[in-house]
């Protein structure tokens, strides 16, 4: 079985067996100083791989995983552009603004997050991840793909609590689609580390959270021209009003089916027969290892800080295009497209190179560089260029940042507290991601597009350096 922790010390593992609340073996997070020290001290020198990338595409199971994940994500963000565009034809009123409806949609979206993030993490930590990640993906498409029926069927229903019952329907399947998604995430995060050698890490979450993070920005920018072309096939072939929802539903089934011809090997499961106590046990457990683990808690900050940045720049690139004369509010996607770029070549670079610098010093950097570029963006607003220039480069530093911070939590967490630590941190990123866009045009409206991107980059800025401070106080005293 795969080491969790750097290999410096063989105290570092020596550290982990006490029993927990819920009786389950977990790690020691009560260790004394010293011992504490051990499981940190050198804590971002990973061990060396000279094969880099190329060990990572010469890996079937996690080449497998990686397209199931591509697929998946991209639906993911694509099915909120298409309720979007569900809401426009079917129940927007001439006169009314579509904002509230796509609220309810984003609440609809978010609620499973709060609700079910970490108590999908307790169960994942018992299934056996490969069906999990297989029936996670089936069952969100099959429930897409049958979106265009329950619609059909229910237009004529009347209301209910004033609103029609079709888009209760629309409610009800998004907040099951989000639910899905809670169970697939802390799963697909804590296979990554049984299917990679570990010193092959930060170059497998190299293409692994330069897919999450560029399905945020990519999966906006294309999803209108996604469906539409979408739309256009299934009227040459007879169908009408069903081909975006058929494809969104189709990306999860192709996730689903690619994932059945994975082999992640033989894992370590928590017992699965206990009752509901144990469970929210197990949840205390997960957040007390988070209150003990200071460099696990602070690599889940930057990622939360991260997620919220791309997220509300999916948001705002709309307005920033508006105002750049020489392309229309519907073309963002060109904008959204080169922080892609930035994201992807940051990757290439963190994969390389990361490994020969401290990770805590690597996501410094990126938050710094974040930060300067976000506040760059306020005197560029009218200049299309200068603008995709500076997004290409917040993408860079973002890479700079959430490479290292999820390498470093699936090195510093044991096995068996993968599913708990992975799901508390897939409930927060997805409230991360989910709340910039639900706010930022409003806060945009009041407050200005510059000013919005200088108090976004000092937010950005400080909570980089307090975090790293935190990070680095914790490692020297040992």
């Amino acid at each position: 079985m795969l080491r969790e922790f750097d290999a410096d010390t063989d105290t570092a593992e020596a550290n982990y067996l006490p029993q927990s609340e819920s009786g389950q073996s977990t790690p020691d997070i009560d260790t004394a100083p010293g011992q504490q020290g051990a499981a940190l001290g050198d804590e971002d020198l990973p061990p060396n791989s000279k094969n880099g990338f190329r060990a990572i595409f010469q890996n079937r199971d996690f080449l497998i995983l990686w397209t199931g994940q591509l697929f998946s994500q991209l639906a993911d963000k694509v099915y909120l552009v298409l309720m979007i565009a569900i809401i426009a034809a079917r129940f927007e009123t001439p006169g009314q603004t579509i904002s509230g409806w796509v609220a309810a949609i984003m609440i609809a979206f978010t609620v499973p997050a709060v609700l079910f993030g970490a108590l999908a993490g307790v169960f994942v930590d018992r299934w056996p991840k490969r069906p999990v990640l297989i029936w996670s993906n089936l069952l969100r498409g099959g429930l897409v793909m049958a979106l265009p029926l329950g619609i059909w069927l229910t237009l004529g229903w009347g209301t209910v609590l004033g609103l029609p019952v079709a888009f209760w329907l629309l409610l009800i399947v998004t907040f099951l689609i989000s639910t899905l998604t809670q169970f697939f995430a802390p799963a697909e995060q804590s296979i990554i580390p049984l299917i990679v050698a570990e010193g092959d890490l930060l170059s497998a979450n190299s293409l692994y959270t330069t897919t999450m993070m560029a399905s945020v920005i990519i999966g906006f920018a294309v999803g209108e021209p996604l469906l539409a072309l979408a739309d256009r096939l299934m009227l040459a072939l007879g169908i009408a009003n069903n081909g975006p929802a058929i494809l969104v539903g189709l990306s999860y089934l192709v996730a689903g089916l690619c994932l059945t011809t994975m082999a992640p090997g033989q894992e370590t499961l928590s017992a699965a027969h206990e009752d509901l106590s144990q469970f929210w046990a197990d949840i205390k457990d997960g957040l007390r290892y988070l209150g003990q683990q200071v460099q696990v808690r602070v690599a889940i900050i930057q990622l939360v800080l991260l997620s919220s940045v791309f997220a509300a720049l999916a948001v705002l690139a709309v307005r920033l295009a508006e105002m750049i004369p020489t392309i229309k509010a519907s073309q963002f996607g060109f904008l959204l497209a080169a922080g892609g770029l930035g994201l992807g070549l940051g990757a290439v670079l963190v994969g390389k190179f990361g490994p020969r610098f401290p990770r805590r010093f690597l996501s410094l950097w990126g938050a710094i560089g974040i930060a300067v570029c976000l506040i760059s963006l306020a005197w560029t607003t009218k200049q299309l260029w200068a603008s995709m220039a500076i997004i290409a480069a917040l993408g860079l530093c973002g890479a700079f940042v959430g490479i290292p911070m999820q390498t470093l939590i699936q090195e510093k967490t044991p096995e068996a507290m993968r599913g708990k630590v992975f799901g508390l941190q897939n409930n927060l990123v997805n409230i991360a991601l989910s709340l910039p866009l639900a706010l930022a045009s409003a806060v945009e409206a009041r407050l200005g597009l510059a000013n919005v991107f200088i108090g976004m980059g000092a937010l950005v800025g400080l909570g980089g350096v307090v975090t790293w401070y935190i990070a680095d106080t914790a490692m020297r005293k040992v």
